[in-house]
């Protein structure tokens, strides 16, 4: 359960946009010193033959973060490209879950059987060939991060490397 409600609370910021609607939105505001907002990307390879096992896999970590009031993972399809299967999206939480979310969540895992500690770790790599994860800077737009590169070369004169 421990990595289940880590996952859980990795997505708790998200909130629930389909994916089309994210496609057009704008990239929200970030005040000029406000921390930039985080998302992760987990990229996956699945083992051959286990693609419905993890999607279904995930999909009930999806009912494990209902049970939280939290929205379910990002999925996007590999369709024509680079080699892999699927990425998930995580926005890193600006909201932690409260204990009663988490309760909810630990109990919700706990009726669907879910794998825990090295459990976890073993089922998850039975469906997967390989899995790599980036944390990212983002959304921002480029006016706002170069906004906030200018503020620094104003505040560090002397500290101008780089500058085509």
């Amino acid at each position: 359960m421990k990595h289940l409600a880590a996952l859980a609370i990795a997505v708790a910021a998200f909130h629930g946009v389909p994916a089309a609607a994210q496609q057009s939105a704008p990239v929200p505001a970030v005040e000029a010193d406000a921390p930039w907002p985080e998302t992760w990307f987990e990229i996956f390879k699945l083992a051959p033959g286990k693609q419905e096992a993890f999607i279904r896999f995930i999909g009930l970590g999806d009912d494990v973060l209902a049970a939280g009031g939290q929205p379910p993972i990002q999925l996007f399809f590999h369709e024509n490209g680079a080699e892999f299967d699927v990425i998930l999206f995580k926005p890193v939480p600006v909201i932690t879950p409260t204990s009663e979310q988490e309760a909810a969540m630990a109990r919700r895992s706990k009726e669907l059987g879910l794998p825990t500690g090295p459990a976890y770790f073993i089922h998850i790599r039975e469906l997967i060939a390989s899995h790599s994860d980036t944390r990212t800077v983002g959304p921002v737009s480029a006016a706002q991060w170069l906004a906030r590169l200018d503020k620094w070369r104003a505040a560090n004169p002397s500290r101008k490397m780089g500058r085509n």
